[in-house]
């Protein structure tokens, strides 16, 4: 081993020291080799050193300005068995640096040594082509036909734990900031899953069946081998009109699946007859019963087909649809639809229609199904009409507030007299005062009294000052002054809410139901003219009610019936109680989710009295001095807003219900103690179970009905 190599050696063995060799080739060599690699080379040799001095040696040696984090503490070993170019120098530190939990953000011209996890958080370069290796950079992915969100969703255990991933919805774009080589592995990644999605779009015609039933069965089907995000699942969609299913499927393997499986289920029944059992989903099957009879009765004058019979064209069903606002109405729309009966005549009063070219319809309200007797073409053309009523309907949710606010001001000021001459020796005394009913206690009432204490002798609240006088060692008062002024302020504040089917009444009432008189009899007999009396009684419900019916249109609007009252008790007399009210009854229009003010009821009353000595009380300024003064005044308002909420959806249901019952958990402070854990694990599953009972080992839970 030569001196050279021995001597390296020995400086590798000493913790904290630095050698930084520099080779550097002559410039007098040929031509041949100035593009040697080892031109302007360095051999690294840091072992148990100081992070600064690295950088600083590093920065020095590279030419780039570095700033170091005061943060950035400890020893690191950086050696190099060749010489090494600037920037395999600058790579080989930020790797170093990267594995001691920090990491270097260019930007500026300059270079920053910071934590790792703040590095995310410096102005960091935005392309990642101006930067390599174990640098932190900030690259903007745009997407073009895969979402934001699922991508997101797969690259997201891919970054650092330190770094960050989201995703822009707005312009469908993805931003990470990470190290750079990760970067560029992400970049591959993307393009690789932003593909356009092979879908396949198919229209199967429907022969024999009926396309919603296919549909749905189908559907049934093939939902539990699906998984993944929307864009990989199978979608069948029915037409009712041209009586074909619509198919979409991520793959042509998947579609032709689709397509066999309708194929084999699209066949002619062998059965003999023509009844048809119809489960219906959301609508009422006796009140759909009568709407369809209605149909068929309504066409019965019409002549008969050909052959019979005569199909109910789909067009002319579609139009039946948006006349779904009552029976008769229905059956005028669709008027020439062709649906007839041989015997012009219809069914008896809302059992069934009849005729050898119509048909019999029968509801069955406990499975909630239609039984059609019916050929095929009608009661093709009647399942069209019954799947577009049979919709979901839609809610709406009305948020109320009702805020009355009552101020009362009263002021009260005078001054009572009252004095005597003489004592109670005296033959004859002369003996004078003033004394007013307003002024709380009467001033005579309280010296005749005999009050032999202050407290019992002031008139009430406020201000009082007297001029009193012993005699006979009782308590004589000779004047005294009562000023008082009272300001007093109240509010009701009620946030009723409402949930209610489109077109449906809803009402809510919180208050009393309270007993009014509305007469009495008394039969007399012999000796007893008042024997046997009674009396009738009304109960009426008071407080606050509200009742109010939506209508939601076609464009979101909403009209709503609205009738609002606040009632209350004021007092109760020989005739009954007396009952104050304050009701709005209006009709208004208002978008979905807008708040509107149905209006203001504002009540003033002002009370003025003066009690007063004659003459002596209208005398200027001293006038004041023999008489009491009482002023009251009053003001009520009432404002009502109302916000409604149209739900269309089980979604926004679940939504709402979350909403309602985090405002109940804040007003009311629920805790884990009285089960709001349990609680709030079933609201959020949307499932609501009885937390009380316990579910057996094998068994499901009961939920709050008791029904498994």
């Amino acid at each position: 081993m030569n001196a050279s190599v021995q001597r390296a050696l020995r400086w590798r063995r000493l913790p904290g020291i630095a050698l930084l060799s520099v080779s550097c080739i002559c410039s007098t060599m040929p031509n041949a080799y100035a593009q040697d690699p080892t031109q302007n080379a360095a051999a690294l040799n840091f072992v148990g050193a100081d992070i600064e001095s690295v950088v600083k040696a590093i920065g020095h040696y590279t030419g780039n300005t570095f700033i170091i984090d005061p943060r950035v503490k400890g020893q690191i070993n950086l050696v190099s068995e060749k010489p090494l170019t600037k920037e395999q120098a600058f790579k080989l530190l930020a790797s170093t640096l990267r594995l001691q939990g920090y990491a270097i953000v260019t930007a500026d011209g300059y270079t920053k040594v910071v934590p790792e996890a703040d590095a995310k958080l410096q102005a960091g370069p935005t392309q990642v082509s101006t930067v390599k290796g174990d640098q932190i950079a900030t690259q903007i992915y745009r997407l073009n036909y895969e979402s934001a969100n699922n991508i997101v969703t797969v690259l997201r255990p891919l970054i650092s734990p330190n770094n960050t991933i989201n995703a822009n919805p707005g312009n469908n774009s993805i931003v990470i900031t990470d190290y750079a080589d990760n970067l560029k592995r992400m970049g591959k990644i993307i393009a690789s899953l932003d593909v356009p999605a092979n879908n396949d779009l198919d229209v199967v015609p429907i022969k024999h069946a009926i396309a919603s039933d296919i549909a749905t069965m189908v559907q049934r089907l093939t939902e539990n081998a699906q998984a993944g995000s929307d864009a990989g699942r199978t979608v069948l969609l029915a037409d009712s009109r041209t009586n074909s299913v619509l198919v979409k499927a991520p793959s042509a393997a998947r579609a032709n699946l689709i397509k066999s499986l309708i194929e084999k289920l699209d066949q002619p029944t062998n059965l003999p007859g023509n009844v048809h059992v119809v489960y219906l989903k959301n609508a009422e099957a006796v009140k759909l019963a009568q709407t369809l009879r209605s149909i068929i009765s309504s066409d019965s004058a019409l002549p008969s087909s050909a052959s019979g019979t005569s199909s109910l064209s789909a067009a002319n069903a579609s139009n039946a649809a948006q006349a779904k606002d009552g029976a008769g109405n229905l059956g005028t729309a669709i008027s020439g639809m062709g649906i007839t009966s041989g015997s012009g005549s219809s069914a008896s009063s809302g059992s069934q229609s009849s005729g050898s070219g119509g048909g019999f319809i029968q509801a069955d309200a406990a499975t909630n199904t239609l039984i059609i007797t019916a050929s095929e073409a009608v009661y093709r053309n009647l399942r069209g009409v019954i799947e577009q009523l049979d919709a979901r309907r839609a809610q709406v949710y009305v948020e109320a507030l009702i805020v009355e606010v009552s101020a009362d001001n009263q002021l009260d000021f005078g001054i009572q007299w009252l004095g005597a001459t003489g004592d109670k020796d005296s033959n004859y005394r002369l003996a004078g005062g003033t004394a007013f009913n307003t002024a709380g206690n009467n001033l005579l009432n309280l010296a005749a009294g005999n009050k032999t204490t202050l407290g019992s002798v002031l008139p009430g609240n406020g201000m009082t000052v007297g001029l009193f006088k012993q005699i006979g060692g009782q308590l004589g008062l000779g004047a005294l002054a009562h000023v008082m002024a009272k300001d007093g302020t109240s509010n009701v504040l009620s946030i009723p809410t409402l949930l209610t089917l489109d077109n449906e009444e809803a009402k809510i009432i919180v208050g009393k139901n309270v007993p009014f008189l509305t007469g009495s009899y008394a039969q007399p007999t012999a000796g007893t003219p008042n024997a046997n009396p009674f009396q009738t009684i009304e109960r009426k419900d008071v407080g606050i009610k509200l009742t109010i019916k939506p209508q939601i249109s076609e464009g979101g609007t909403v009209k709503l019936a609205i009738y609002q009252e606040v009632s209350s008790v004021l007092s109760d007399s020989t005739s009954g109680p007396i009952t104050r009210q304050r009701a709005i009854s209006t009709n208004v229009l208002v978008d979905d989710g807008d708040i509107i003010a149905l209006g203001g009821l504002i009540e003033n009353s002002s009370d003025d009295g003066v009690e007063k000595v004659p003459l002596l009380g209208d005398i200027p300024f001293v006038g004041s001095l023999f008489k009491y003064e009482t002023k009251k005044l009053g003001k009520t308002n009432l404002m009502v807003f109302l916000r409604p909420t149209v739900i269309r959806n089980a979604d926004q249901a679940t939504n709402v219900s979350l909403d309602r019952y985090d405002y109940l958990k804040k007003q009311y402070g629920l805790s884990k103690d009285n089960g709001e854990s349990d609680f709030s694990l079933q609201m959020e599953k949307g499932k609501l179970v009885n937390p009380n009972v316990k579910e057996p080992s094998g068994k499901s839970k009961t939920d709050v009905t008791g029904v498994k």
